[in-house]
């Protein structure tokens, strides 16, 4: 199982969100790429990124440091939040991101995706925010009539390969994770399941690469240093 330490961006800073509550945000750095750097001495090599402020807004306000964080770590790197044209999309993977994750416009812009995973494939990742048993869009503020399974059945039928999987109610709330969640997509779907939310232990990372998951992100548990990264690495990798 691959380790995302992450990173998401608010005004060109690294901080972290409470539940998705944009009134309840944490700074932790005013300089991500240092974060990156630190990410690759702890034996990561894989970084997802979040563009909050481009998440509710549909820009991409935090392009530059995103850029900058591929370039001085020289990681993989995902980045999502705010990437609701193909222009956008293309601008990000030719500045050398690896993958670029639709959440709200995988929603709501069926050409969009489509035409993404057509041109792209593999580097075109989707990102699936649950709220109460719902897909949840525009950063978290939204919910839309779509249910996991409704949505994920849609994404693999589209071709869609990866997707990142977030449980709204346990991110950031350092409670542990909803392994029950991730057993059951392992399961049902044959794409590429990412973890994210709640991931706050150790024991949460053994637990989630038992289930084979292709990955788990690592984000307020790592600023907070209730997980050791270097540790977190090498247990997911046994």
């Amino acid at each position: 199982m691959i380790i995302f330490p992450a990173i998401d961006l608010y005004g060109k800073k690294a901080v972290r969100l409470y539940k998705g509550d944009y009134n309840n945000m944490t700074v932790y750095s005013d300089n991500p790429p240092e974060i990156a750097s630190d990410f690759k001495k702890c034996g990561a090599e894989y970084i997802h990124i979040v563009d909050l402020e481009g998440a509710k807004e549909g820009k991409t306000p935090n392009f530059e440091t995103v850029v900058s964080i591929k370039k001085s770590s020289g990681l993989f790197c995902e980045v999502g939040g705010g990437i609701r044209d193909i222009n956008t999309v293309k601008r990000y993977i030719d500045s050398g991101i690896d993958r670029v994750i639709l959440g709200t416009a995988a929603v709501t812009d069926e050409g969009l995706l489509n035409r993404a995973v057509s041109e792209y494939g593999e580097k075109i990742a989707v990102g699936i925010d649950i709220k109460d048993g719902f897909v949840a869009i525009k950063g978290w503020t939204e919910k839309s009539s779509y249910t996991v399974d409704d949505f994920c059945k849609k994404m693999q039928q589209t071709g869609v390969e990866t997707i990142i999987c977030t449980d709204i109610s346990k991110d950031g709330a350092m409670k542990g994770t909803n392994c029950e969640l991730y057993r059951h997509l392992c399961e049902k779907y044959s794409m590429r399941i990412v973890a994210s939310g709640g991931v706050s232990s150790l024991e949460d990372v053994k637990m989630l690469s038992k289930l084979n998951l292709y990955g788990a992100i690592i984000g307020k548990a790592y600023y907070t240093g209730a997980v050791d990264l270097k540790k977190a690495v090498e247990v997911a990798e046994k």
